[in-house]
C-alpha cells in the first residue's frame, strides 16, 4: 500500500501554524538495487525525509505525491521549518534532503553539503491593501534606496517619507523573519545588507504568519515568496495584500511592467530576468554528500519529468541549460 506522509500546509488559508506538529525528520532512503530503478521503476522503495525552506515546501509536497504515485513503494516525510532548519538537518544527517531557498555557503560545502538548483523563485515586498497611502505607493513605487533606508539604515520611518508627503506621519511597521530564512537573506541582499541579521523590524516566525501579519496591519511592510502571496487557483494576489512596485528604473513612478497584480505578470518578470536578482533566486536541494540510490533517482526525476509541475504551483522551471547543469553535477 502506498504511504505518503506529508505535513498539512495551506498557503491559501495562511492560517496553519502547525508545522511543528509534524513528526521529526528521519527515515532512510533505500532501494532494492544499486541503480535505484534506473531500468526498473518497480524496484524503487524506501523512505525519503525532507525539511527546510517554506518557499519550496509546497512544491516538494507536489513532487513527493507525484513520485509516490509513480513508485508506490516510496514514502515521504516532508517538513517545513525554514532554510536554516533544512541546512542544519542536512548537515547533521537528520534528513535525506534539505530545501534551501538561498545560495549555499562555502562553510556549508566544507561540511560535506552537496547541492543542485531545481527551480527559480523570487521574494516580493508586501503591504496591506488597507495602507492609508496605498494609492500613492502603488502610483510611485518604492526604489531600492528607499527599501535600504527602511530595512537596513532605519532612516525612513514614516509612510510620508516613502511617498514624499511630509504631512503624512503614520509610522511604518517593519516586519522581517525571525526564523533563518532564504527569503530574508535575499531581501537583505537586495536592500543593501549582506545577511538576514542586517534587516531591521519585528521578527515573524515563518512565511504564512508573515503574510498574515502584514495583511492585518495597515501600516505594515514585509516580504514574501511568489507562491505564497498569489492565489494560485485564481491567479490574483492573496486577498488583503498588495505588492508595492519596485521602481527599478528610478523614474519616480510605477511603470506597467513594474506592477504585479496577477501571478502571470510576476512569473514572467522572474522568468525573463526583468525582476531583479536578488530578490529573485534559485531554489536548491542539499544533501550530505552526493546523493545515491533512491534520493538520487528522486532528484533526477525532479530535474526532468518533475519540472512539468512547477508553473501550476507558482514556480519558474529551469531552462534547458540550467537543467543540464544540475543533472551534470549529479553524475
Amino acid at each position: 500500500m502506498r504511504k505518503l506522509t506529508l505535513c498539512l500546509f495551506s498557503l491559501l488559508t495562511i492560517a496553519s501554524l502547525a508545522l511543528g506538529a509534524c513528526g521529526p525528520a528521519g527515515g532512510s532512503a533505500s532501494s532494492s538495487g544499486p541503480e535505484a530503478g534506473a531500468s526498473d521503476p518497480g524496484a524503487l522503495s524506501g523512505t525519503i525525509s525532507v525539511s527546510g525552506a517554506f518557499a519550496l515546501y509546497p512544491m516538494m509536497t507536489v513532487w513527493a505525491e507525484e513520485f509516490s504515485r509513480l513508485h508506490p513503494g516510496v514514502q515521504f516525510d516532508v517538513q517545513g521549518g525554514g532554510a536554516g532548519k533544512g541546512m542544519t538537518d542536512a548537515i547533521a544527517g537528520a534528513v535525506d534532503i534539505g530545501m534551501i531557498s538561498r545560495s549555499i555557503k562555502p562553510e556549508e560545502e566544507a561540511q560535506g553539503i552537496f547541492w543542485v538548483s531545481v527551480t527559480k523563485d523570487a521574494v516580493f515586498p508586501i503591504i496591506s491593501e488597507k495602507n492609508p497611502v496605498a494609492d500613492g505607493v502603488m502610483a510611485k513605487g518604492i526604489t531600492q534606496e528607499v527599501f535600504n533606508k527602511i530595512y537596513v539604515t532605519g532612516e525612513i520611518v514614516t509612510w510620508g517619507q516613502v511617498i514624499g508627503d511630509p504631512s503624512v506621519t503614520d509610522e511604518i511597521h517593519v516586519f522581517t523573519r525571525s526564523d533563518a530564512a532564504g527569503a530574508a537573506e535575499q531581501w537583505a541582499k537586495y536592500s543593501g545588507g549582506k545577511a538576514q541579521e542586517d534587516l531591521l523590524g519585528v521578527g515573524v516566525n515563518g512565511e504564512p504568519p508573515m503574510v498574515d501579519t502584514v495583511m492585518k496591519d495597515p501600516l505594515g511592510i514585509g516580504y514574501g515568496n511568489l507562491n505564497s502571496i498569489f492565489d494560485l487557483s485564481g491567479g490574483g494576489l492573496v486577498p488583503g495584500i498588495l505588492i508595492p512596485p519596485i521602481d527599478i528604473n528610478g523614474n519616480g513612478q510605477a511603470d506597467a511592467d513594474e506592477t504585479y497584480t496577477v501571478k502571470e505578470d510576476a512569473f514572467g518578470a522572474v522568468a525573463t530576468g526583468k525582476y531583479p536578482s536578488p530578490p529573485a533566486r534559485f531554489e536548491n536541494l542539499a544533501t550530505k554528500g552526493k546523493p545515491t540510490g533512491l534520493v538520487l533517482a528522486f532528484i533526477q526525476w525532479i530535474l526532468t519529468d518533475g519540472q512539468q509541475y512547477l508553473e501550476a504551483a507558482g514556480y519558474v522551471p529551469l531552462t534547458a541549460e540550467q537543467q543540464a547543469e544540475s543533472l551534470a553535477k549529479l553524475k
